[in-house]
């Protein structure tokens, strides 16, 4: 082998060695690595050890029934609220139920009213008649009186404005002297009870 060969044929001789040495410290830093590891999840499973260890049994017990207080008491909170509307609901539907007890007895005495009206506004002369239409009279002055205490109230129409709520127009008038829009007429007397409407009045309006 010539001098030129050998020069060629060192170096690489040399290059092998040095990958070989860089090869084992890699594999050395990796096996340090594997053992840093190691060692760091024997002290996380150590300090997990330690700390299940330091947990009271006593006060695990404690914090549960504290927890099963809480949620107790948060349940019977919501319940008493439930309860507590639930009331407020019985006894305002107690209140309107009671404020117009009286709603359909009246509605159905109306006609009769009606009736009888009608009959006072016939006229005679014989003192019979006039003896019977006094007692008539006097029926629908007590009727009317024994109504208004359970609250029957008279829709008041001729010369009102109208209103839609409480007034039934079946009829226009056409008068001069008076505003458009009020009521120059009844034809039916309208009745509440209270604040609410049993029958609203028909009239006749000015255009």
């Amino acid at each position: 082998m010539t001098e030129k060969d050998e020069s060629v044929q060192q170096p690489t001789e040399d290059t092998i060695d040095e990958n070989q040495t860089t090869s084992n410290s890699e594999d050395e830093s990796v096996d340090e690595t594997e053992q840093t590891n190691n060692i760091n999840n024997d002290n996380n499973e150590s300090s997990q050890d330690d700390i299940s260890e330091d947990i009271d049994p006593k006060d695990q017990k404690i914090e549960e029934l504290q927890q099963l207080a809480d949620d107790n008491e948060e349940k019977y909170l919501r319940l008493y609220a439930e309860f507590e509307n639930y009331k407020r609901r019985i006894q305002k539907e107690t209140e309107t139920n009671k404020k117009y007890q009286a709603q359909s007895v009246l509605t159905d005495i109306l006609p009769a009213i009606d009736n009888i009206e009608r009959a006072l506004q016939i006229e005679g002369d014989d003192e019979t008649f006039k003896s019977l239409q006094k007692g008539v009279q006097m029926v629908h002055e007590s009727l009317i009186n024994a109504l208004k205490d359970n609250g029957l109230e008279v829709i008041a129409s001729e010369g009102e404005s109208f209103d839609p709520n409480v007034h039934q127009a079946v009829m226009q008038d056409d008068n001069p002297d008076l505003e458009s829009g009020v009521v120059t007429q009844e034809l039916q007397k309208g009745y509440r009870l209270k604040d609410r409407v049993l029958r609203p009045s028909m009239v006749k309006v000015n255009q």
